[in-house]
């Protein structure tokens, strides 16, 4: 019923994340900023400060991190649902992508999401 197999599309290819699908349950730093369901600014900070913010939320697991990336699955709190979150330093700024790993929309849960692991990483 449900596939629980990770993307086979998550990584950098040209430095780029992969794109959202058309569905509103995705929001990336690369979507174009006229894309208001898709679009979400880039993050400020350092790769390890991501992840320190990726590490302290719940039913979180760090799948894979380099120096200039990061990839986590965030599982929800009711029936374990999978949103897969990649995080890349492209030089000038963090991108960021998160996306439901299920489903056709998400409630907004990947933007908030994104959106207090900002004000974590941006605290002081």
């Amino acid at each position: 019923m449900f596939n629980w197999r990770r993307p086979d599309n998550l990584g950098v290819t040209n430095g780029r994340l992969a794109p959202c699908r058309r569905t509103p349950n995705c929001v990336s730093s690369q979507a174009d900023p006229a894309d208001a369901e898709h679009y979400i600014a880039p993050l400020k900070g350092s790769m390890e400060a991501v992840r320190r913010a990726v590490e302290a939320m719940p039913r979180t697991t760090v799948i894979s991190a380099t120096s200039n990336y990061l990839y986590a699955e965030f599982r929800s709190k009711l029936l374990g649902y999978v949103d897969d979150v990649e995080f890349f330093y492209d030089g000038a700024a963090i991108q960021v992508r998160s996306a439901s790993r299920l489903g056709r929309r998400d409630f907004n849960v990947n933007r908030n999401r994104v959106e207090q692991l900002r004000a974590m990483i941006t605290r002081p």
